[in-house]
C-alpha cells in the first residue's frame, strides 16, 4: 500500500483512489483505535470541521460514520478555518481534531488534516500507526447498543471563534476600511464578522462559495483581484486568505503585496526590541527571501530555517521555544495565541502593530528589500531523486558558480501536489528569471507531464 500520509495529512482528488468515502469510513475507525491506545481511554472525544468544497458533506459523512461506529464521541463544527478547529479542540479536550480541507487546492482536490489534543499537527507515529492498521484487519472497535458514538452539532463553534480572535487583538479598527478576499473558502462568513465587530468597514469578494469555485482565481494564491479592490476602493489594508484559512497574503493602501516574509520581518522587529521575541529567533523556510535573512539579522535577530512545511516550522519552533515563525506563503505561527498557522489572526496581529507603532502597512513594509525571486511550478508524473535528473545538478553549480555568493537555486519536489517547484534568486531579475526557465525545462523534458 503507498503511504497515504504526505506532510499535510492525505490529499488527493475526492472520491478517486486513494480519496474515497470507503477510506474515510476506515480512517475514522482506526483514528479512534489509535486515540484510544495513545489516551488510554474506551470514550474517545473528535472534533470534525470542513471548508466550502462540494464533496466535503460526503467524506464527513463517512468519516463520521466511521467514528461513531467505533465508539467515538464527535463534535461537528461544519464550515470553520483550520485553525479554528485546532483551537476548538485544545478547548474542549477533545482527543483529536479533523479537518476536511485541502487548503490552497482547487475543488476536485479535498483532504483529511488531523490534530492532537494540543491542536498541533499529528504525530507522525500516530500516522504510521492508523497506515498500519489500515493495512491489516479491521480491529477497531465495534460499538453496539448504547456505545455506539454520538454525533453533537457545536452550534457555538463559529462565535466562539469569533470572541476568541477578538479578544487575541482588541482592536478599534473604526475608521479604517478593510478589503478581504476569502477565496469562497472557510472563512467566508467568519472572517468580514471579526473585521466589522472591531469596528472596521468591510469589503468583501470570494464570499459566495458554490462548492466549485474555493480558491477559483481568488484569495491568497492568486491576491491581484483584491490589489485591484483596494486601489479602487482606496481601502486603508486588504487581507486574502487561502480556502482554509491558514495562510496570509496582505495587500497595503498603495496597492502593494506583501507576503509572509514581510508579516515575519515586520513582526519580528516590533517585537524584538520590546522583549516579546522569545529566543529571540524566527523560525522560517529554505524558501525565505534572503532580504528576510538581512532585514532580521539587522536588528540583532537570529533566522532558523527548516524545509519547507508549517508542520516543521511548528516542530522547530517548539524545539528552539519560539513564538514566531513561518513561511514566505503567508502560513505564519504566533505561538503565544494559536497553535496553528491563522490567517485571520495574523491579519489582526499585523494591524495591532500598525496600532502600536502608528505607521501604515505600507511604511511598516520598508524594514524589507527583497531579491528578485522567481518559482517556476513543472507538472510531473514521477518524483525521482532531484540529482538523478541528467544534467540538472551540473547546470544548478554553474549557475551557482555565477551568483558568486549573492544568490541561491532550491529544486525540490510539492509534498501535496505532483508539482516539481524551482526557486532562483539573485541580484538580476531577468538573469534570475532566464535560469529558472532553463532548469525547468531541462525538469520538463524528462519527467514533465
Amino acid at each position: 500500500m503507498t503511504r497515504l500520509f504526505g506532510t499535510d495529512g492525505i490529499r488527493g482528488v475526492a472520491n478517486e483512489e486513494p480519496l474515497t468515502p470507503d477510506l474515510a469510513f476506515r480512517v475514522g475507525r482506526q483514528l479512534v483505535a489509535t486515540l484510544a491506545l495513545e489516551h488510554g481511554t474506551d470514550r474517545v472525544r473528535l472534533v470534525i470541521g470542513r471548508d466550502t468544497r462540494l464533496s466535503g458533506p460526503l467524506l464527513e459523512a463517512a468519516l463520521v460514520a466511521g467514528l461513531l461506529s467505533a465508539g467515538a464521541e464527535c463534535y461537528a463544527a461544519g464550515v470553520l478555518p483550520t485553525p479554528a478547529i485546532a483551537l476548538l479542540t485544545k478547548r474542549l479536550g477533545a482527543h483529536g481534531g479533523i479537518v476536511l480541507s485541502a487548503s490552497h487546492n482547487l475543488f476536485e482536490d479535498n483532504g483529511i488534516k488531523l490534530f492532537s489534543s494540543e491542536g498541533t499537527k499529528f504525530p507522525d507515529a500516530w500516522e504510521n500507526a492508523i497506515e498500519q492498521r489500515l493495512q491489516g484487519d479491521d480491529s477497531a472497535p465495534r460499538a453496539r447498543g448504547a456505545r455506539i458514538g454520538r454525533l453533537i452539532a457545536h452550534t457555538r463553534a463559529e462565535a466562539e471563534y469569533v470572541e476568541f480572535l477578538c479578544g487575541c487583538f482588541p482592536l478599534d479598527l473604526s475608521g479604517l476600511t478593510v478589503a478581504l478576499d476569502c477565496a469562497h473558502g472557510a472563512t467566508y462568513r467568519v472572517a468580514p464578522r471579526v473585521f466589522r465587530r472591531l469596528g472596521a468597514r468591510v469589503l468583501t469578494i470570494g464570499t459566495r462559495p458554490d462548492g466549485t469555485n474555493i480558491n477559483a482565481e481568488s484569495g491568497a494564491l492568486h491576491p491581484e483581484r483584491l490589489q485591484r479592490m483596494v486601489r479602487a476602493k482606496r481601502a486603508s489594508v486588504g487581507f486574502a486568505f487561502d480556502g482554509d484559512g491558514d495562510r496570509l497574503i496582505s495587500i497595503d493602501h498603495t496597492g502593494e503585496i506583501r507576503d509572509g516574509d514581510y508579516a515575519l520581518a515586520i513582526a519580528g522587529r516590533h517585537f524584538a526590541p520590546r522583549g516579546r521575541l522569545k529566543g529571540n529567533v524566527i523560525v522560517t523556510t529554505v524558501m525565505a527571501n534572503l532580504g528576510l535573512d538581512q532585514a532580521l539579522q539587522s536588528a540583532g535577530i537570529r533566522v532558523v530555517k527548516t524545509q519547507v512545511g508549517d508542520r516543521y516550522v511548528h516542530e522547530e519552533m517548539e524545539r528552539l521555544g519560539a513564538n514566531l515563525g513561518g513561511e514566505q506563503s503567508g502560513h505564519l505561527l504566533f505561538l503565544d495565541h494559536s497553535p496553528a498557522g491563522d490567517g485571520i489572526l495574523s491579519a489582526l496581529a499585523l494591524l495591532s502593530v500598525a496600532a502600536e507603532t502608528g505607521e501604515t502597512l505600507a511604511s511598516l513594509a520598508g524594514c524589507l528589500s527583497k531579491f528578485p525571486q522567481v518559482l517556476r511550478n513543472v507538472a510531473v508524473r514521477v518524483k525521482p531523486p532531484i540529482e538523478s535528473l541528467t544534467g540538472l545538478a551540473e547546470r544548478v553549480a554553474a549557475f551557482e558558480r555565477e551568483m558568486n555568493g549573492a544568490g541561491r537555486i532550491l529544486i525540490r519536489y510539492s509534498g501535496t501536489e505532483p508539482l516539481a517547484r524551482v526557486m532562483v534568486e539573485g541580484a538580476d531579475g531577468a538573469r534570475v528569471g532566464a535560469m529558472a526557465e532553463e532548469l525547468a525545462g531541462l525538469i520538463r523534458a524528462q519527467i514533465g507531464e
